[in-house]
């Protein structure tokens, strides 16, 4: 019988279901709310961030930072900076263009890095990166002096190494703009095969949607998983049908684990649960053997990577059968199993009940 994976794995405070496998939207937000964070201490914040707007930035990674930032920081769909608190930095009056045309003002003058967890730099399009004025780049090298971490969301990588500061560190960069960093900064390392990268004091960030991810990332490591829950489930909509990244960490809850290769080897089976990548793949993207991951899964959450994979898998069907109206044999395809047939008896092995009969005893009316 396949083994099911360690709570290392799971959301810590997982909805309870109900005759469809949901709960009430309102009632799980408070919920996580009246959790105890533990990093919680006495109503101090626990995570704050300066933000460093490039001209022609582009407004998605600004709001999806600060709205994450915000429904860590208040209960319910409050907005104070209680738990989180961030703000855009820059020269006092004057306001930067986003790619969209929209002016953001600066909020906040140019502060000593050490009153920061972070500093995150959004960079902008590429033609408009030599029209900064260099006491932002002054200021970057100053935060970094004082030890506190620096992140780069979208171009805001290439800001960094503009700055000289993202030597011997590798990057997490948009596949859009790989030429560019290859022409522009050719002795420095990159990839493009995940949402971020956490490289010693140096985070970077793909863009787009995985500003999402990253900033649930931090949260959990500051403020603890009820907050980072509470972002991924009020940050996504829950589709009928959907196989984006974003709807399976809510299917399968927010992982908690610490071991930088496990999180990115789970990382990428959450992104290939239709079409499961090999095992040795996945090592080979995480710069690890498959008899090392092996090691570092059973030590972490007890089973192998191919049973965990399976596993995933499986609860993302578990998920789609008691959320959505989809066949057994889509689902079945829809986690990667060839056929119905094999998704049903793995399925039973691991929940004790076929597929059918769970959708429908979920069903009857309570």
């Amino acid at each position: 019988m396949d083994s099911k994976p360690s709570d290392a794995t799971s959301t810590p405070t997982a909805p309870a279901t109900g005759a469809r496998g949901e709960e009430d939207g309102g009632h799980l937000i408070h919920r996580l709310d009246a959790a105890t964070g533990r990093h919680a201490q006495d109503g101090a914040v626990e995570l704050r961030i300066g933000i460093l707007l490039w001209p022609r930035f582009p407004l998605l990674s600004l709001a999806g930072l600060c709205d994450a930032l915000r429904h860590a920081a208040d209960v319910g769909d409050q907005s104070r900076q209680v738990r989180c608190s961030w703000s855009v930095l820059g020269l006092p009056g004057t306001s930067i263009t986003a790619s969209s045309g929209v002016e953001i003002p600066v909020q906040e003058a140019l502060r000593p890095g050490e009153k920061f967890d972070y500093v995150a730099v959004i960079g902008g399009l590429l033609p408009f990166m030599g029209s900064v004025d260099r006491l932002y780049l002054d200021y970057l090298r100053q935060v970094d002096a004082a030890g506190t971490p620096l992140i780069g969301i979208c171009t805001g990588t290439f800001a960094l190494a503009s700055a000289g500061l993202m030597k011997g560190k590798l990057a997490c960069v948009h596949p859009f703009h790989v030429d560019d960093w290859k022409r522009m900064f050719p002795k420095e390392r990159y990839t493009t095969n995940c949402d971020h990268v956490f490289d010693g004091n140096r985070i970077s960030c793909a863009g787009g949607v995985s500003i999402i991810e990253l900033a649930a990332e931090l949260i959990r490591i500051h403020c603890g998983p009820d907050r980072a829950a509470k972002v991924v489930h009020q940050m996504t909509v829950s589709q009928r049908s959907s196989s984006s990244h974003i709807a399976r960490r809510h299917a399968l809850g927010y992982a908690s684990v610490d071991n930088e290769k496990l999180r990115q080897a789970i990382v990428l089976m959450e992104k290939n649960l239709s079409t499961p990548l090999e095992i040795g793949v996945i090592a080979r993207l995480v710069d690890s053997s498959s008899r090392q991951l092996e090691r570092v899964f059973l030590a972490e959450t007890g089973a192998s990577p191919s049973e965990f994979y399976r596993n995933s898998r499986l609860k993302y069907g578990r998920w789609l059968l008691t959320t959505t109206d989809s066949t057994v044999n889509d689902i079945a395809f829809e986690c990667g199993f060839s056929d119905a047939a094999h998704f049903i008896r793995h399925f039973q092995q691991c929940y004790g009940v076929a597929p059918g009969r769970l959708r429908k005893a979920l069903a009857k009316p309570s």
